[in-house]
């Protein structure tokens, strides 16, 4: 036992006698200490994603839209536009999993062809408003002064215009057609995004970080761009998100009151609209549309939600 220890201790021969330490033995150095690893942020991101089955559910459903908008033939094999005379108002089966219009079309492979559609009017829409807002609410919040006073009384006047009746309006003045919706829905929206823009300009342009950039001799479209913009973006990206949904429940509103693509184009609202006349005898024609439809809006508002708590964690 005096020999291991002697073994695995070394004596202080180079302390002069009398040094307190004189006589004293240190322990030979161990092997480093492993550092320890940190769980990524990645991975908890993923862990608190799968456990929220809401959130799961909602994203997946999005996907599928997605897919069916960009190949509907891997989802499809019936034709939108051409029907079966014989076919003709059919209700659900393994045949068609939505049954058949009055002209003997499938009822799923118009959803899903009339999905590119609508979703792409939606996403116009959102660009639009995205764009817009972003850019007249960081002018305004950067500059300030009679600037942002005439930007907000603007958006003030919008704000207090019912968006459907602000679009109807523009519509009257842009013409129909889906692209026209589209960019009267998206500047029906342009108030939002310009408000929460500009109070994130607002919050983001007193930072440190942006002070000793202004100090530093910045100029001042350098700082809106490479710091206060990214800092700022981040609640609007979760009110596009949120706006997707109004969007996509605006166009297809649009399109039910005849404002879109003409027939036989296949879009969500004109087929909610087309099967109104035979709601007592084929309830399918205007359910099973507006359960797509009231599933693309929750499940972008779930998705809405879940950017925000993202933000407010963050925060």
């Amino acid at each position: 036992m005096t020999q291991q220890l002697v073994r695995e201790t070394r004596p202080l021969g180079d302390s002069a006698p009398g040094h307190p330490l004189a006589g004293s033995v240190i322990p030979e150095p161990g092997p480093p200490a492993r550092p320890r690893v940190s769980t990524s942020g990645w991975a908890a991101k993923g862990r608190t994603f799968l456990a929220s089955p809401g959130l799961v559910l909602s994203v997946a459903v999005l996907v599928l839209v997605i897919l069916w908008a960009l190949i509907p033939t891997a989802f499809t094999h019936w034709p939108p536009d051409t029907g079966v005379p014989s076919d003709r108002l059919k209700p659900p089966s393994a045949d068609h999993w939505f049954g058949t219009d009055s002209l003997g079309r499938d009822l799923f492979s118009r959803v899903v062809h009339g999905s590119a559609t609508s979703l792409a009017a939606t996403a116009v829409a959102v660009a639009v408003g995205l764009v817009a807002g972003s850019a007249l609410g960081l002018l305004a919040g950067s500059t300030r002064g009679w600037v942002d006073d005439a930007i907000m009384r603007v958006m003030d006047v919008l704000l207090a215009i019912p968006s459907l009746l602000l679009s109807l309006a523009l519509i009257t003045v842009l013409g129909f057609g889906t692209i026209n919706i589209a960019i009267a829905v998206g500047i029906a929206s342009v108030a939002n995004f310009a408000r929460i823009m500009r109070a994130e300009t607002l919050r983001v342009s007193t930072a440190v970080y942006v002070e000793a950039a202004r100090s530093s001799g910045v100029r001042w479209h350098s700082i809106l761009l490479r710091h206060v913009l990214p800092n700022a973006a981040g609640p609007v990206l979760a009110l596009s998100a949120l706006e997707f949904g109004m969007a996509v429940l605006s166009i297809s509103s649009l399109s039910f009151l005849g404002f879109g693509a003409p027939p036989p184009a296949a879009e969500w609202g004109s087929l909610v609209a087309g099967g109104r006349d035979y709601l007592v005898a084929a309830w399918w024609l205007v359910t099973l549309p507006g359960v797509v439809i009231a599933a693309v809006v929750l499940s972008t508002n779930r998705i809405s939600h879940a950017f925000q708590n993202s933000e407010r964690n963050r925060a």
